[in-house]
């Protein structure tokens, strides 16, 4: 998952987008805040608590759709934070009386068509992401290697979502299917091997291990498309298919050089970096 906050008027509101369900969640207790105009963050969170049951007591599904995610705190550590898609949220601005309502919805129409820009033109999400890289001190030849990672992913996932694959929970299992395959260990595994919690997986893999990711899921697709695979079943099949050629190319190699591809490296800056056992 990537965290990267953006800015209403003088306020930073906390987001996260998770690329397994393709969807932007914003800290509920951020927008509270703006709403409120409360300068102490404590008076908001016990605000949001009140507001939370009573919409709880009356039936609302904007409560119901709310999710717990790991944000940043002030203090620099993550913790368990409600967020919410910018739907729910726009739903959620309604039942607080405040001056900068319409601000609000103004503000998250926008971040929505955003997004919306950024699916009809990718290459200003891929944009974006390339400064981002280059801000945290990616190499070239690494944002490279990413990108185009990124580019046979989003065709996966384009091809999951016209043919009966939802996006979500389905999305994400199909992804670790593919994963277990090639790496021989499941997506949560491999995040701990590199000592992650809250950070994107594949902004922390080598350059090999991108490689061999595109590979499985490249080669995935494209069986897919030869068999017009449709539904969770038939993907389900692609997907072991698929990353079982990339494990075996990746033994391959192993075989070859001696080196293991799936690593404990990462990119985390020393501050963030903790020890990990032997295994």
């Amino acid at each position: 998952m990537q965290h990267l906050p953006v800015r209403f008027e003088d306020r930073a509101i906390r987001r996260v987008y998770d690329e397994d369900t393709e969807t932007w969640w914003f800290s509920v207790v951020d927008i509270v805040q703006v709403l409120t105009q409360h300068a102490d963050f404590q008076a908001a969170r016990n605000y949001w608590k009140v507001l939370k049951y009573r919409l709880a007591k009356e039936g609302s599904e904007s409560v119901t759709k709310c999710n717990r995610l790991k944000l940043p705190a002030a203090d620099g550590k993550f913790y368990l934070t409600e967020v919410a898609t910018a739907e729910t949220l726009l739903r959620l601005v309604q039942s607080v009386p405040s001056p900068k309502a319409e601000a609000i919805k103004l503000w998250l129409a926008k971040v929505g068509f955003e997004r919306m820009q950024e699916m009809a033109d990718p290459a200003l999400s891929l944009e974006r992401a390339r400064e981002t890289w280059r801000q945290h001190g990616r190499s070239e030849k690494w944002i490279q290697q990413r990108m185009t990672g990124q580019e046979t992913r989003n065709k996966l996932t384009d091809y999951w979502a016209n043919h009966e694959v939802k996006k979500g929970e389905e999305f994400a299992i199909l992804t670790n299917i593919i994963h277990q395959e090639w790496a021989g260990v499941s997506v949560k595994a491999h995040k701990d091997l590199k000592g992650l919690k809250t950070q994107n997986l594949r902004d922390h893999m080598s350059e090999a291990e991108l490689i061999f990711t595109a590979l499985a899921e490249l080669s995935t697709r494209q069986i897919a498309e030869t068999h017009h695979a449709t539904g969770m079943v038939e993907n389900e099949s692609a997907a072991k298919t698929g990353g079982r050629l990339a494990k075996r190319a990746r033994l391959e190699l192993e075989g070859r050089t001696g080196k293991k591809v799936v690593s404990r490296e990462n990119f985390l800056p020393p501050a963030q970096r903790r020890p990990i056992e032997n295994k």
